[in-house]
């Protein structure tokens, strides 16, 4: 079907009225299979179908959300500096299958970078304007008022990781840190490492706080002594992870392992042992967290614990969107895997 616009003949996009006329059915009854095919039979629904793919018809967001009160997309909420945006891997594969998720429901997804109070104050108000349906929020840390101020203001929200000291109204869904956390220190420990040492993500995050205690619980669970010098914190970089094993070899120079809270710090403290001269396994063995690129990016390859991203992304979608329509808060948590290379 060729729609012409006057005497130039100019192609104009077809309307709501070209795809009724197609299907030969009333305009009211497109608009209700548009906005979710209620009280629409399966015969009128098939044939409004057809004359959409016919006629090549495309909706007007702009024009439904004044109708709905929706914006018909949703945000992507990044709490952390736009450097480490393009630094993480995991931020890009969460980012992905998010926006792919997404993509099999025709719903944009708008990526939001917000690192600094100046961001958070503008990104905050601009969400609470209705410019997004709801908001998938990575990397919230403890006293970040974000996710509190959309919940109070009555915004969808899914965070990835289970939110710090903001109660139990908020979605999430993670991997099971502490159990991964526990997976890798048992490993560790049955190569016959007694002198473990750990890098921590931060601990104002879910994932820093629950991969320290499951290494915690592990060691006393067989009987180690918990040392306050094999214990150090990072911020998930590359660069932190240099700076944490640097300090973990001045604190507690016999350490003979080291439980890393991400691959990317992992890869930092590979270069450093290496630069010390210890050997990896032979002198200290490593292992990593997040079965990143990061984790097969080296030399030795990383032994880990992978988070599914594939199911975290698509659980996330999946939340967000039955909150979108109506339903209460939930919370999923998901398995780890331990994945064995060469660094233990």
């Amino acid at each position: 079907m060729t729609m012409n616009n006057g005497a130039g003949g100019r192609r104009r996009p077809p309307t709501i009225h070209d795809v009724a006329r197609e299907a030969g059915v009333s305009r009211g009854t497109v608009s209700r299979v548009l906005n979710g095919g209620h009280y629409v039979s399966p015969a009128a629904a098939e044939a409004v179908n057809a004359a959409i793919r016919r006629t090549g018809y495309v909706v007007n967001r702009h024009a439904r959300s004044l109708i709905t009160g929706r914006s018909d997309s949703v945000g992507f909420l990044l709490t952390e500096p736009q450097e480490r945006f393009f630094e993480d891997p995991n931020f890009n594969v969460l980012l992905r299958g998010c926006t792919q998720a997404l993509a099999a429901h025709d719903i944009p997804l708008l990526l939001m970078l917000a690192g600094t109070e100046d961001e958070r104050r503008r990104i905050t108000r601009y969400i609470t304007a209705g410019h997004v349906d709801g908001v998938l929020l990575v990397s919230s840390h403890s006293g970040d008022p974000v996710a509190t101020e959309l919940r109070e203001a009555g915004v969808p929200l899914v965070a990835c990781g289970k939110p710090i000291g903001i109660g139990s109204k908020v979605s999430y869904v993670a991997a099971d840190d502490r159990d991964g956390a526990r997976d890798m220190v048992r490993h560790l420990l049955a190569q016959d490492r007694r002198r473990v040492g750990v890098v921590t993500g931060p601990l104002d995050t879910p994932g820093g706080v629950e991969r320290l205690a499951g290494y915690r619980e592990v060691l006393a669970e067989a009987g180690v002594e918990y040392d306050e010098r094999l214990v150090v914190s990072g911020d998930y970089s590359r660069a932190s992870g240099e700076a944490g094993a640097e300090r973990l070899l001045a604190q507690a120079p016999d350490l003979d392992a080291v439980f890393v809270a991400s691959d990317l710090m992992a890869q930092g403290v590979l270069t450093v042992l290496h630069r010390a001269g210890r050997r990896v396994p032979q002198d200290v063995a490593v292992g990593g967290f997040d079965d990143s690129p990061a984790a097969t990016a080296v030399s030795p390859s990383l032994t880990t614990i992978r988070q599914p991203w594939d199911r975290i992304s698509n659980e996330m979608v999946r939340v967000l969107l039955a909150q979108i329509g109506g339903e209460d808060p939930a919370a999923v948590i998901l398995p780890t895997e331990l994945v064995k290379r060469e660094s233990t």
